[in-house]
């Protein structure tokens, strides 16, 4: 487990048109979610898809945005994701990393590709 920050590109994929935002993103793995803050959502042009409810940190829940999808892209890595609406920084957690087969590596603490597969990303589907 662990966090680091790192930068990511995200892209509108229903507006092809936008370009897309280098952010310093915080890769957490003991986040689970991508969540963006509103200056973001408003950049991109991503649309509210539904709202989710979270639980935070304190223990209480808050109802944010849900919008998508957002393309990632990360070194030789893409990705899509659903966002929540919340926080001050862009937040990578652990189900956008498993997708782009993304590792915090702790001892150098930056995110890199997983060096078992550094040329194209593994997924376990079994």
């Amino acid at each position: 487990m662990g966090s680091v920050n790192a930068k990511v590109a995200m892209r509108n994929l229903r507006k092809s048109e936008l370009a897309s935002v280098e952010v310093d993103a915080l890769a957490d793995s003991g986040a689970v979610h991508l969540c963006i803050p509103e200056h973001i959502r408003l950049q991109l042009e991503l649309e509210e898809i539904d709202k989710k409810a979270v639980i935070l940190a304190d223990g209480t829940s808050k109802l944010v945005p849900y919008v998508g999808p957002v393309e990632l892209r990360f070194k030789n890595r893409i990705g899509f994701a659903g966002a929540l609406v919340m926080g001050d920084q862009v937040l990578l957690g652990a189900i956008p990393m498993e997708d782009m087969d993304l590792v915090i590596i702790p001892k150098t603490r930056v995110l890199d590709v997983n060096p078992s597969s550094p040329n194209i990303a593994i997924s376990i589907a079994k």
